[in-house]
């Protein structure tokens, strides 16, 4: 993972069977956030928010490499999303979280409360909540692999939807 501040990022989109895609990359074709077209909105503030209000936003490509990858899950090859680098951003408990995220296996879930003791906090469910929440690179970071305690659906920045069908496609949910 990368730590330096970009000033320019670029912005790809990728169709999927589950809508348009956005994908950033830096100057070095690592990703800096993954969301949908339609949660644009999100995406702006969380670029924002981890690269400062002077981050700019340029169409195009990102990097054969990361468009095959990210084709190549969605076409079932699951893994291929694992090798996919990823830039650092937010505090060191997100970065914390965010690399728990990164441990679940695909085709796994886990509840919030588990992530929470797999970081070593186990009182910190709510931050893990929150952290998850914040993640600039969903999918990549597999924030949609965490559930609620009963297994019920909870929060997904790319709506419920979306979540339940990469969970599906992964063979974690019938």
């Amino acid at each position: 993972m990368t730590d330096a501040q970009p000033d320019i990022l670029n912005l790809d989109r990728l169709e999927t069977p589950i809508g348009e895609a956005l994908v950033v990359t830096d100057e070095n074709g690592v990703l800096a956030a993954f969301d949908w077209s339609d949660h644009q909105t999100r995406l702006r503030q969380l670029l924002h928010r981890y690269y400062g209000a002077n981050v700019s936003l340029i169409e195009g490509a990102a990097p054969p490499a990361v468009r095959a990858a990210l084709a190549a899950y969605f076409a079932g090859n699951l893994a291929a999303i694992e090798s996919i680098p990823c830039r650092r951003t937010g505090t060191a408990f997100q970065r914390t979280a965010w690399q728990a995220l990164r441990n679940i296996p695909v085709g796994e879930t886990v509840s919030y409360g588990e992530q929470a003791r797999r970081m070593g906090k186990p009182k910190a469910v709510r931050a893990v909540g929150l952290a998850n929440g914040a993640n600039p690179i969903g999918l990549v970071i597999p924030c949609h692999r965490v559930i609620g305690a009963n297994g019920s659906l909870t929060g997904y920045g790319g709506g419920l939807e979306r979540k339940l069908w990469l969970l599906r496609h992964e063979g974690a949910m019938a």
